[in-house]
């Protein structure tokens, strides 16, 4: 299977106005966003499905790579809001029929890079950044993919625009 890590596109700032749960793309966020959509569908890719964490700035990711027709599938997983569990998503992962061949999560740093990194060597060491639009490419085994899946693809979107 391969997996690509997306991290959501630039969005408002942190502040006590708006809830971190309820920050959006900014213009330039949601500009950039389709900028490296376009470039991903101009090289092929497409994906059986994407998921995405419940947030809304990662909500609008996905739906700005759906609307690029890289995938028709958008589906929203809690295990991919900030602080997810990677083993309960790979066993929902495991669960999903027909297994995808080639999945597309949008979420959080850091988050993001310490789960390819648990992937690839068995343990988060918190040495991969992903810039907001960065993208990770990752192919994993079918059976225990932890600290078995190679790292292809890690891409800042400054490449892709």
């Amino acid at each position: 299977m391969e997996l690509y890590l997306i991290r959501h596109g630039i969005a408002q700032e942190r502040t006590s106005d708006i809830e971190d749960e309820k920050r959006s793309l900014t213009k330039v966020g949601h500009q950039k966003t389709e900028q490296v959509a376009k470039r991903l569908r101009e090289l092929g890719l497409r994906f059986d499905v994407i998921l995405t964490s419940p947030l809304v700035r990662s909500r609008q990711t996905a739906e700005i790579l759906q609307a690029a027709g890289l995938s028709y599938q958008l589906e929203e997983s809690s295990y991919l809001a900030p602080g997810g569990d990677i083993y309960a998503w790979l066993k929902f992962i495991e669960q999903l029929e027909p297994q995808p061949e080639r999945i597309a999560i949008v979420g959080h740093q850091p988050d993001l890079g310490q789960w390819a990194e648990i992937l690839v060597w068995g343990e988060a060491r918190s040495k991969l950044m992903l810039k907001k639009a960065g993208i990770i490419g990752l192919t994993m085994p079918q059976n225990s993919p932890v600290g078995h899946g190679n790292l292809f693809w890690l891409t800042p979107p400054k490449f892709l625009v």
